[in-house]
């Protein structure tokens, strides 16, 4: 089930968007009552007298209530013995209510007798409801699991990493939530079976990714305790819901009850929820002989990733314009990579460059647990430095704090190689930059600084956290997100400390270039794969010649780009046009131009799709001036 409310980016894959964008339910919800039921809920009768303010808060009770999983994430503890209902059946509901609203939206209030910000929160409002419509007619060609962030993986994240056990009875809705693991799969499989009947079908390489992924949920106690290869740890949910318990402060006769119970639901529902998927994956991985990679391959394949682009870019632009508008990036940044080539006395190409970067050790940590260590300190103390920097840059700063973290080891192998998890609204769970440090030779040391910025300090933390933070706006605005403008703004973040030049040394900024030259270049292969049709191993190639990363970063990135169509055109394209609003301004205004005051125009309204904050930031030059 897809919610128009709530934030939709990949940085930070296991934010509030992923019960809603990440994980998805199907079949009959009268099945268990640990599924939210798919009645649709009604819209609440509100006076046209009311605020318009009252009616966006209200429509975001009504959505909210569906969704157990959201709640959690903010905190609520209403219904968090439930998982949400995606079924299909639920998803059209959801896409009837959003026209409902919006049809209600506007016989309700006259756009043009709102003040500012209400008209702002009107055509949001309106914008979002009408991207779920547009982005529904294609719901079926979104792939229901890959290996990226698919629903078996990012569940399992959710409990350990959302759901809280503060007292006995957290902890009985979390063991609620472990019998609810069977019929909440059983409508992702639903789907699945129905989409790889109409065709819509991953690559082969694909299913060894889930397969291994659902595997490692189900490995160790009380699964496999009888298999000679039990090294006698317990499975990820098992650790984690027994690590609860275990902290409440209760006498242990409860706590070994309730580990009991909770033991119980994993091997009655979990296990048997993992095996079946695990069975769906080998029979389509035996019936499918599909190695082509790009959505044009699908049922309107054409239609349906020019719908992917407008909704992840916020625009019109065609894939041909954005894989052009790639070439001409990559070739630019290329050039003052050359510069600094020779700054620092390397004697070859740039190629050969790559080529020393991504084979030299002294530029990576050990691959070691005191390697991981070194770099988690070392990211800490670039963000921790970076606040002290943040007078001169913001007028609007984030209360809630942020932290790094290592993802958890059993979703290494299919997590992004760093994203960031916003805090919780009151405030109980900072901000967290998670970098996956399953192969430290894949983490450049070159690149600590720009990825601790884009993550941290000033990129994501100071975005998200401001943004939930504002007041005065609905929540759909405070708690929601537009991908182009979420990774523009934090890829934007990077070249922020380099006008401070708080890049330590050349290397250091040779990496910002490298991450901006590999989000150019994910213009060029995304719309290389999804529209030009090119292979996998042709997208590889492109990388390695045109890139520093490492050829394992490269390989994972590029089977991103496949399954998930569209998403990564949206970083470059939105730092292209905070940057154009900034050049805009300065010639504009001159030495009337503060640098502060502009971040504040493009943080202090929360996310909008680009062509908004083009039109704010054009109100504010024209205010200034005046």
């Amino acid at each position: 089930m897809k919610h128009k409310f709530l934030r939709q980016s990949s940085c930070f894959a296991l934010t509030l968007i992923l019960p809603f964008t990440l994980i998805a339910c199907t079949g009959d919800a009268n099945t268990s009552p640990s599924i939210a039921g798919s009645e649709a809920t009604q819209t609440q009768n509100i006076n046209p007298t009311t605020s318009i303010n009252d009616w966006f808060e209200a429509r975001f009770e009504d959505e909210l209530a569906r969704s157990p999983l959201a709640q959690t994430s903010l905190g609520i503890k209403t219904q968090q013995d439930k998982l949400d209902d995606v079924s299909q059946i639920a998803m059209n509901e959801t896409v009837a209510l959003t026209q409902n609203w919006l049809e209600d939206m506007r016989a309700s209030y006259d756009l043009n007798a709102l003040n500012s910000q209400d008209a702002l929160s009107y055509r949001l409002f309106e914008y979002a409801s009408q991207d779920s419509l547009a982005t529904h007619e294609f719901n079926s060609h979104d792939y229901v699991f890959q290996h990226m962030s698919g629903p078996h993986t990012n569940l399992p994240s959710f409990m350990i990493n959302f759901h809280a056990v503060d007292n006995v009875e957290d902890a009985k809705a979390y063991i609620a939530r472990l019998d609810a693991f069977k019929p909440h799969f059983d409508q992702y499989i639903l789907r699945s079976h129905k989409q790889f009947e109409d065709r819509v079908r991953l690559p082969i390489w694909v299913y060894p990714k889930l397969i291994e992924a659902s595997k490692n949920i189900i490995k160790g106690a009380p699964f496999d305790e009888d298999s000679p290869d039990f090294d006698g740890s317990d499975s990820p949910l098992y650790a984690d819901i027994k690590g609860k318990i275990n902290a409440l402060d209760i006498d242990q006769g409860q706590k070994d009850d309730l580990i009991r119970d909770a033991r119980k639901a994993l091997e009655r529902s979990v296990g048997s929820a993992y095996l079946a998927l695990i069975q769906m994956f080998e029979i389509q991985e035996q019936y499918t002989s599909n190695s082509q990679d790009g959505v044009w391959k699908l049922p309107e394949g054409e239609k349906y990733y020019q719908s992917r682009l407008k909704h992840y870019t916020t625009t019109d632009l065609t894939a041909e314009e954005i894989h052009t508008i790639g070439l001409s990036e990559v070739a630019r940044i290329h050039a003052e990579m050359e510069v600094i080539k020779e700054q620092v006395g390397f004697d070859g190409s740039l190629q050969d460059f790559f080529v020393h970067l991504r084979t030299d050790p002294q530029f990576t940590f050990p691959n070691t647990d005191e390697g991981r260590a070194s770099y988690i300190a070392q990211a800490t103390e670039i963000i921790d430095d970076m606040k002290d920097q943040l007078d001169g840059l913001f007028i609007t700063k984030p209360k809630a704090d942020v932290i790094v973290k290592r993802v958890e080891p059993f979703r290494e192998a299919s997590a992004f190689g760093a994203f960031y998890n916003q805090p919780a609204p009151d405030g109980s769970r900072p901000g967290t930059y998670y970098i996956n440090l399953k192969d430290m030779g894949e983490l450049p040391i070159f690149q600590l600084q720009a990825l601790a910025y884009h993550e941290g300090i000033p990129g994501h933390h100071m975005q998200i956290a401001i943004a939930q933070e504002l007041q005065g706006l609905p929540k759909f605005r405070t708690l929601g997100g537009h991908t182009a403008y979420i990774e523009g703004w934090a890829l934007y973040s990077e070249s922020v400390p380099a006008e401070l030049n708080l890049y330590t040394d050349p290397y250091q900024d040779f990496g910002r270039l490298s991450m901006e030259l590999f989000r150019a270049a994910r213009l060029v292969l995304d719309t290389g794969i999804h529209s030009k049709q090119w292979s996998r191993e042709e997208a590889v190639d492109y990388m390695l010649t045109n890139t520093a990363n490492a050829e394992g970063d490269i390989r994972t990135e590029i089977d991103r780009y496949i399954v998930w169509p569209g998403q990564a055109t949206a970083y470059k394209i939105g730092m292209i046009k905070i940057q154009e609003l900034k050049a805009k301004a300065k010639e504009q205004l001159g030495n009337k131009f503060d640098i502060r005051e502009f971040h504040d125009v493009i943080l202090a309204n929360g996310s909008v799709p680009l062509t908004i904050l083009e039109e704010l930031v054009d109100q504010w030059i024209a205010k200034t001036l005046n």
